[in-house]
């Protein structure tokens, strides 16, 4: 038995790998907003009954990022402002889903994996095969910049849900 397994690593097949994250997260997001545009009016309703005021503000706003973010990250295009995006509105949706509930009770729920990919985005970059290798010849940005980043993403998130609903999302129990 050899102890010395050597393991190599494809830079194309980590390219590859993070274009089927983007282009699978990405259009996830675009449905998400897709349909919210179709049935603008349902969401205005559905967000002010979910005490979100100004409703259409916060229904502009996360179909807007969701269409625009979701878009970006498919293509790799701006891919850490569009990662920044989607990882604020996802966490935003994730919230939404768990505080009707104690937080434990679906933690885990579409919203929280999307953020997750975003985030992994956020990190990797958008590789080799996306818009900006082909524009700016930058598949990856400098550590800070993700790292920066994912703080405004969860201070957004925070802030937009403070500032648009005005209580806290997360409860340990049943509110």
């Amino acid at each position: 038995m050899d102890d010395d397994i050597e393991i190599r690593t494809n830079p194309a097949t980590s390219d590859f790998g993070v274009l089927i994250l983007r282009i699978g997260a990405g259009a996830a997001v675009i449905q998400a907003g897709a349909l919210k545009a179709v049935d603008f009016g349902t969401v205005v309703d559905f967000m002010g009954q979910a005490g979100w005021s100004p409703a259409t503000l916060a229904a502009t706003m996360v179909m807007a990022t969701e269409l625009l973010g979701g878009l970006a990250l498919l293509l790799g295009v701006l891919t850490p402002v569009a990662a920044c995006a989607v990882t604020a509105a996802m966490l935003c949706a994730w919230a939404a889903n768990v505080a009707g509930d104690a937080f434990w009770a679906n933690p885990f729920n579409v919203p929280f994996l999307l953020a997750i990919a975003a985030i992994a985005v956020l990190f990797t970059g958008a590789g080799r095969f996306s818009l900006d290798q082909l524009l700016w010849l930058r598949a990856q940005w400098p550590t800070v910049i993700p790292v920066v980043l994912l703080v405004l993403a969860i201070g957004a998130a925070v802030a937009t849900w403070w500032l648009l609903n005005g209580e806290n999302p997360l409860h340990l129990n049943k509110p």
